[in-house]
């Protein structure tokens, strides 16, 4: 028996239901299936007008024929901070359209609308930028001149700014292959014309998510500030950096805009995190750097009096993200020193925004499988959680007084729609239900809490969801799945592969083992730098918990899957124990030598492991699962996108031909066109194609073979 990293020591076993849906209740007429994708209505980009009147909302439909998703806002009117009437489609259904923002006096809404005469002319390089009169008298979406990127506007109303990558001299010349051969190449070409493929000089060449490789890094120009009046003119650039500004946020009386940008962005040699935070006036003089700790400063935002600026502050790769305070002076500078708002609170802040009032801080942030708003007082003595249930709270906006807010959230069996709520979290209602339809025709079994404690104390939490069907008594097989990151957790929200596996016929045991997020910081780093040898007890734990409080799972029919950081534990599980009958990996990790030399994500492997391969050869090869692939016995499915820059597909190109040369059952599907994303944002088709494979692996490896034939 090869289990090396089980469990030795289990205690504390809790089964608490989490599911809050009504949909859950009841005999429904079947469960999930891969298809049902298509029938999944998504909701985001929630942003609530400045007076409390409207909520806008991106809706994303899926056009199946096409093999694509579509995109359009729509509204929903509020009276008395609570829904009025039904939703309604407010963009055009033909076009695409995201990323909603109001004006501030709530009579305007811009959006992202790639439109050309025809669809072949919505280029990359057309203004994407339009803008909808949303009080009497309306009409057609328009354009203001000078503003062709998504706008921020003043308080007072009266400017625009936005962030652009400036036209240069040699836009007049350039070719798609622009930045193609860097330009600090030492080798040259006979024809130019004739060579269309990549010289390559630094290490930032590609991104996953990205299809085509990357140019060199001086040869786009970095994203500047530009600013117009509101009622359109030309546009005016505030800023001329050697580095891309972002986050852009006004002080309250309009006369300076705030930002970040990392100096250093393009030193590929740096390993440390330096982003600051720059302030500018609106009409003259030179940004000023307000901040110059060690590490990063990101998310600004001044309080509604101009006083003082709250952000987020990272002082190196694996130490705590904080909110911070500091005082500013009436010319928006800094005053003395920062002031840590959360020190004592051991879990991970989103981005910072004031209340209204100005006398507190609000984030949203995940603790122990949920997302909610979280509010820190000023002073820094009393942080309390706003929203509540077992669910997850996204894409928050607050009216101006703040006595509304519109947020999305999720649960187990539901997913996302858009709630509005009061400000003190008391009064949450549903602005849409654009899933209960479909909902209504599948039983969805909730998910039930498990907690266990391992060797060294730790308190490591999981949830299961029983087969569709389910019967006490009748012996099952159950697949352990296994999240990526490993900073990362599975939260209270809708994961459809385990509707579907659960449809299926299996039990569904899934955690948040040491490594994960939302259980404190030094629970995130305590499997650092020993990956794959320290949390395989959490997993085996998991797994021995779930067969003690439900005796129907069988034993003898346990497979495991996951991707990325998972998909590597699934290979490292199947050659380090003999627990598992099955398994499916994707975008998996076999080899962490190879994978230092392709992925997109050197410094995170570089501060996981203390260092890189040739620094560390032993700790590379001893938690490589390529070092132990002769172990395994579990067939398995490899799953991987060839456009994968994160994990790229030679590693699952490794792990199968080593398990295809060992004669262990395996096949390789390879997703053309699709990055490490698939999973959640791949082609509708690729997307569903990945479920069903799923599904057919374990049911022929863990179903078939135990039924009578």
């Amino acid at each position: 028996m090869l289990n090396r990293h089980t469990c030795t020591a289990v205690a504390a076993l809790a089964v608490i239901a989490v599911a809050l849906s009504p949909l859950s209740a009841g005999a429904q007429n079947r469960g999930l299936v891969p298809d049902d994708f298509y029938r999944e209505i998504g909701v985001g980009e929630v942003a609530i007008s400045p007076d409390g009147a409207l909520v806008a909302f991106t809706v994303t439909t899926i056009d199946e024929d096409a093999n694509r998703r579509h995109r359009e806002i729509w509204m929903q009117e509020l009276s008395g901070g609570q829904p009025s009437g039904d939703p309604f489609r407010f963009t055009d259904p033909t076009r695409e359209a995201s990323a909603p923002v109001w004006s501030p006096d709530s009579r305007l809404l811009s959006f992202q609308s790639p439109r050309g005469e025809t669809a072949s002319d919505a280029t990359a390089d057309s203004n994407p930028t339009w803008f909808a009169r949303v009080t009497f008298p309306g009409g057609e979406a328009f354009q203001i001149e000078g503003v062709d990127r998504a706008p921020v506007w003043s308080p007072d109303d009266q400017w625009i700014a936005f962030l652009k990558r400036p036209h240069d001299a040699t836009d007049g010349v350039a070719t798609e292959r622009q930045g193609w051969i860097a330009p600090d190449a030492i080798t040259n070409t006979l024809s130019a014309e004739r060579f269309d493929g990549r010289v390559i000089t630094t290490m930032t060449y590609k991104r996953d998510g990205t299809l085509t490789l990357l140019p060199h890094p001086s040869t786009p120009a970095k994203r500047q500030l530009f600013i117009v009046p509101a009622a359109g003119g030309p546009a005016v650039q505030r800023t001329d950096l050697a580095f891309d500004v972002g986050e852009l946020v006004w002080s309250p009386d309009a006369q300076r805009l705030y930002f970040t940008g990392d100096a250093l962005e393009d030193d590929e040699y740096s390993d440390e995190l330096t982003t600051d935070i720059y302030v500018i006036d609106r009409e003259t003089g030179d940004p000023y750097t307000l901040t110059s700790n060690p590490g990063d400063e990101l998310s600004p935002h001044v309080s509604p009096d101009g006083t003082a600026l709250t952000f987020l502050h990272t002082r190196a790769r694996g130490e705590e993200t904080d909110v911070r305070v500091v005082d500013l002076t009436a010319d928006g500078r800094v005053r003395g020193l920062p002031r840590t708002l959360t020190s004592d609170w051991p879990f991970v802040p989103g981005a910072p925004t004031w209340a209204p009032t100005g006398d507190a801080v609000r984030f949203l942030a995940g603790v122990r499988g949920n997302r909610h708003l979280y509010e820190v007082t000023a002073t820094g003595d009393l942080i309390r959680q706003v929203t509540s249930g077992d669910r997850d709270v996204q894409s928050l906006s607050a009216s101006s007084d703040g006595l509304v807010m519109a947020y999305s959230a999720s649960d187990v069996v539901t997913p996302a729609e858009v709630f509005v709520n009061r400000r003190d979290g008391s009064g949450q209602r549903p602005v849409t239900s654009f899933n209960e339809e479909w909902l209504a025709e599948v039983s969805l079994q909730p998910a039930e809490k498990l907690a266990w404690t391992l060797t060294d104390g730790s308190q490591v939490e999981g949830w299961l969801i029983k087969p569709v069907g389910y019967e006490a008594g009748r012996q099952y097989p159950m697949i352990l799945k296994i999240h990526g990151g490993p900073y990362g957790a599975y939260r209270n929200t809708f994961f459809r592969t385990f509707h579907v596996l659960s449809n299926a016929g299996f039990f569904v045991l899934y955690t948040n083992p040491r490594g994960s997020t939302g259980y404190g910081h030094d629970f995130m780093y305590a499997t650092t730098p020993g990956w794959g040898e320290i949390d395989a007890e959490d997993y085996l734990a998991g797994v021995d918990i779930a067969l003690e409080a439900y005796p129907d799972i069988d034993p003898d029919r346990i497979g495991v899957s996951g991707g990325s950081y998972g998909g590597f534990m699934t290979n490292w599980l199947t050659a380090t124990t003999n627990r598992f009958a099955a398994a499916v990996t994707s975008r998996s990790i076999a080899d962490w030598t190879s994978l230092y030399g392709s992925t997109d994500a050197q410094s995170l492997l570089d501060f996981a492991f203390e260092g890189p391969p040739w620094e560390q050869p032993e700790r590379y090869d001893r938690l490589s699962p390529i070092t132990y692939v002769e172990n395994v016995t579990a067939p398995t499915l490899v799953i991987h996108s060839e456009n994968d820059y994160r994990t790229p597909i030679g590693d699952g190109e490794k792990w199968f031909m080593a398990l295809k040369k060992r004669q262990i059952p395996t096949e390789l599907v390879r997703y053309p066109r699709s990055s490490h994303g698939l999973s959640r944002s791949g082609e509708p088709w690729l997307l569903v194609d990945r479920l069903e494979r799923m599904r057919s692996w374990f049911t022929h490896w863990l179903i078939e073979p135990a039924e009578p034939r």
